[in-house]
């Protein structure tokens, strides 16, 4: 009887301190659980992520799991990497091949999350329309420029072997894709070595000659997106939203070709137009990293290995791969 008395008035003191402090306008603090940060990282060659940093349905797909996106733009793939090695960034958009295996050589603890399937004529040497140089093997003791680990530093190095040249027989400049567009374009370099959408945007603006591509040099030129292994290991509900939602937009710009380049262009700065010719050359077909992946991954390390351009012989099969049955 006494206890049931002291809790009546112990509710009857409650109510009434609640009802002051509402009349007093205060507030409680808020016991909600705090949400988690998925930080991102993208390049201007990122389409599916450009166009989900846009539309926010990768915000929306994750709102579930009480997680919300940062998202931090990147000059290239490797200071990507570079990122996520650094804990700065928990998840890379797409990069082409020698990325991760420059990154896992520099000791990047990484998982493999996603395959962008081939999109060989994505990636080109060109050089001026009114150049002497018309092949590959004219490229002999010419300065080329291009980002070292890219796509297109692979390309360049299987271009030039089956044009019967070395690395060494050209005079490689290390450069970003801006600083190579001024290079080209002011004629310090005689030829550049690029991707989409740098390789659509300098075709519309200037009379150019494509002595290269992936279909030249055999090169498929995969994308990978990537995570950083510890995120991975935390996180696997979000890498599968996040695959499934890369994956629907994938589709969704193969079979919108012109609502999408109309969306896309003006996030990148570019003409529809170019757009579309970019979003023609790439796949932008999302799947699992499979076995096939990982066996061509090798035969890239080892052909840079041999060419003494990775600092020691790696094995792609070291890194974590993610997988969406799991």
């Amino acid at each position: 009887m006494i206890y049931s008395r002291i809790r009546v008035q112990f509710r009857t003191i409650l109510a009434a301190i609640l009802a002051a402090c509402i009349g007093l306008g205060l507030s409680f603090p808020s016991f909600a659980a705090e949400k988690d940060v998925l930080r991102i990282g993208y390049q201007k060659s990122s389409s599916l992520l450009i166009i989900l940093k846009a539309n926010g349905a990768l915000e929306r797909a994750l709102a579930p799991l009480n997680v919300e996106v940062k998202w931090s733009e990147f000059s290239s793939g490797l200071p990507l990497l570079e990122g996520v090695n650094v804990g700065s960034i928990d998840i890379s958009a797409d990069v082409a091949e020698p990325v991760p295996l420059f990154a896992q050589a520099a000791g990047a603890k990484l998982t493999y999350l996603a395959q962008e399937a081939p999109s060989p004529k994505a990636q080109a040497i060109v050089v001026p329309a009114d150049s002497p140089i018309r092949t590959v093997a004219d490229l002999k003791g010419k300065k080329v420029g291009f980002t070292k680990a890219a796509g297109v530093h692979f390309l360049l190095l299987n271009s030039l072997k089956r044009a019967g040249l070395k690395f060494r027989d050209i005079e490689p400049a290390y450069l970003q894709p801006a600083d190579a567009r001024a290079a080209f374009e002011r004629g310090a370099i005689d030829a550049w070595a690029t991707w989409d959408p740098h390789l659509a945007n300098l075709q519309s603006k200037r009379a150019v000659r494509v002595i290269a591509d992936g279909t030249y040099a055999d090169v498929g030129y995969r994308r990978y997106y990537l995570a950083s292994s510890e995120y991975a290991r935390r996180r696997p509900d979000v890498l599968k939203v996040v695959f499934n939602e890369l994956r629907k937009t994938g589709r969704w710009v193969k079979q919108n070709k012109k609502q999408a380049a109309k969306f896309h262009a003006p996030l990148i700065g570019l003409a529809p137009a170019t757009v579309e010719i970019v979003n023609a050359r790439r796949s932008y077909d999302i799947r699992p990293v499979d076995e096939r992946a990982l066996r061509q991954q090798q035969s890239i390390a080892d052909a840079f290995a041999e060419a003494r351009l990775l600092p020691r012989r790696i094995n792609p099969h070291d890194n974590g791969i993610w997988n969406p049955k799991r």
